[in-house]
Formats: structure tokens, sequence, C-alpha cells
């Protein structure tokens, strides 16, 4: 497999992942409902534990020996490392981290190192890294964490740039991953689409959140708009979903034929060709 299939796999999962951890409107019980709560709660006691060596942990097992050994012995350097020469293997850590498609970990790199800078750019590695990997994980508690860590760092890169579009474009989503006050997060993202009506990233967190409120109408809005500027895969995919869920078939049907054969994954397109299966009945 090359590293562009590697990448749409990796899309794929992720956006299949946390689209069905999203709660859709009218099918969720209220016993339901109070179980997720009583979760969150004994999450919130779980989520001190969610930190760098937690997270490299459980990555290590799925790299290639090569880097993995080449993290251990940047990660053994570092405990015995005096304060000074610390800086530059906390970068190198992030570099790889990041490279090798691990989000959670490159961003508590960052993080270390955005702390001893403060530089903006830093800053904004952190809040994007942890919004990927809250939008990877599964885990409730590691998302309370990688979402109040992502709300800091964008509001520190903020403080350096408070114009900037993309610090303001990730603390909207980390505001509203983080569930407090959703609507503050959604005003975020409303302003940068006004001045940048084509901002990819806004739209497209724009367009799931609306599916996550059920307003799927304003989720197809969203992802015409971005499928107009350029044909991707995980906006025709939520395309296709938000068409589905509106009772749009042969809508959803045509999103789903073009999310086929931008994925080019076999695997992939079978789970897809059932959904199309399930529509034509």
């Amino acid at each position: 497999m090359n590293k562009k299939q590697i990448v749409v796999s990796v899309v794929v999962v992720a956006i299949m992942g946390y689209l069905y951890s999203l709660p859709v409107k009218g099918l969720i019980k209220p016993t339901e409902t109070r179980t997720n709560t009583a979760g969150v709660a004994s999450a919130t006691k779980q989520a001190a534990s969610i930190n760098v060596a937690s997270v490299s942990a459980l990555a290590l097992p799925s790299l290639d020996p090569t880097v993995s050994q080449q993290i251990k012995s940047l990660e053994n350097k570092l405990k015995t490392a005096a304060d000074a020469g610390k800086l530059d293997i906390q970068k190198q850590l992030a570099g790889i981290w990041d490279t090798a498609n691990q989000p959670a970990a490159a961003a508590f790199y960052y993080q270390e190192v955005a702390s001893k800078n403060n530089d903006f750019a830093d800053w904004v590695n952190t809040g994007n890294r942890f919004n990927e990997a809250y939008k990877a994980s599964q885990d409730t508690a590691a998302q309370m964490t990688f979402s109040a860590s992502a709300v800091e760092a964008f509001e520190n890169a903020t403080k350096l740039k408070p114009a900037d579009l993309e610090a303001k474009t990730g603390l909207g989503i980390a505001i509203v991953n983080g569930g407090g006050m959703p609507m503050k997060g959604i005003g975020l993202l409303l302003e940068v689409v006004k001045q940048q009506p084509d901002n990819h990233a806004a739209n497209l967190n724009l367009g799931m959140f609306a599916m996550k409120s059920g307003q799927y109408d304003k989720a197809v809005t969203r992802f015409k708009r971005m499928v107009a500027v350029k044909e991707e895969v995980e906006p025709y995919f939520y395309l296709a979903e938000s068409y589905k869920q509106l009772g749009q078939k042969p809508e959803a049907i045509a999103a789903y034929e073009k999310c086929k054969e931008l994925m080019g994954d076999p695997v992939a397109s079978q789970r897809i060709d059932e959904y199309i299966k399930e529509l034509k009945k």
C-alpha cells in the first residue's frame, strides 16, 4: 500500500468512527442519555491519566520497528537530558510522531515545546494535533483531555495573533468538541466563513456540527460548497449521510458513489456498497 492509499484509509476509518460516535437526533432514548451522563462523570476521573506516556505506549506497537526504536531512544535521552537540551529532543519527538500520523503523541510534545518558547506556530501545531486526536479517538476520557488541551493551545495562539483565521477556526472546533459552550465555538467558525467563505476546516466542522444537532439541511449546504471547491472523500461521505438522513435517496446514492470513486479502497468501498444497497431497497 502506498502513502496516498494509507492516508485515504486513515481518513475513511476516522470519518466513519467519528460519525457513528455522534448522537443522531431522535435515535437516543432517555435511558441511554442517562447512562452516557454517568459515563462522562467516570471519564472525568480518568482524564488525568491521559498524558504523553499513556498515548505513546498505546501507539508504539502500531509503528514500524525502526521508527519505534528511534522514538524509544529519544525518550530515554529526554529522561536524562539537562533542561537546556530537552527542547531539541521534544521537537524531534513531535516531528517523528507527526510523520507517523499519531496526532495525540505529537500534540503532547508540541505542547511542551510551545510552553517553553511561546511561539505562535507551535501553539497552532499543538491545537491542531489535539483536535485531530479528539476526532480519531473513541475514548471519552481521552477526548476530554484532547479538547481541553486544544482550547488552551489555541487561546494562547490567538493572544499572539488575534486575527489569525487558522487559530480562530481551531479554537472554535475545540470549544464545540469540549461541549461546555458550543454556541461560542460555532460563533467563531461563522466569523471565519464570513471572512473566508471557502475555508475548508470551518465549513467541514460547521457541517459536522449541524449533523450532530440534526440540522441535515444546513449540513448539506456546507458539504455541497466544499465539494464544489474541491472533490474530497470526507465531505462527500458526510454529504451522502446528510442526504440519507433527509430521505433524499438518489442524492445520497450519487454522493456515496463519488465517495467510493475518490477512496480507491476495496474494503471501504465494500462498506459503502452496503449503504447504497440499503438505500435501494
